[in-house]
């Protein structure tokens, strides 16, 4: 079974992946994106194709899209009312009320 080495210096048993194969730039990308804790970024292990979801979206599903970018673009918003709530920036009752003011689009 391949191992690779962990960043610790040991190594685990599982799937080791095809550098030549993989999205070099995308991985940097997900690697540098300080959004939050809670943005995750996906590989799928069996194929090394580096995706984001958007990109899945444009090739199989492109009627979603408007669907997509209206949900990103309303989490965005919300996620920057909440930072500056966060960072005192703003008054806590004031961003209370636009959150409640603003929920999820609706989804087909």
């Amino acid at each position: 079974m391949p191992t690779a080495a962990l960043a610790a210096g040991g190594t685990y048993p599982g799937l080791v992946l095809d550098l030549s194969r993989l999205d070099l730039a995308d991985i940097a990308e997900a690697l540098a994106d300080q959004t939050d804790y809670e943005h995750h970024w996906l590989i799928n292990p069996e194929t090394g194709a580096f995706r984001r979801f958007k990109d899945e979206l444009h090739e199989e599903y492109p009627g979603l899209l408007p669907a997509w970018y209206a949900f990103r673009d309303a989490r965005a918003t919300l996620r920057a009312v909440e930072w500056l709530a966060g960072n005192s920036l703003i008054d806590d009752q004031q961003a209370e009320r636009f959150l409640a003011g603003h929920p999820d689009p609706e989804l087909p």
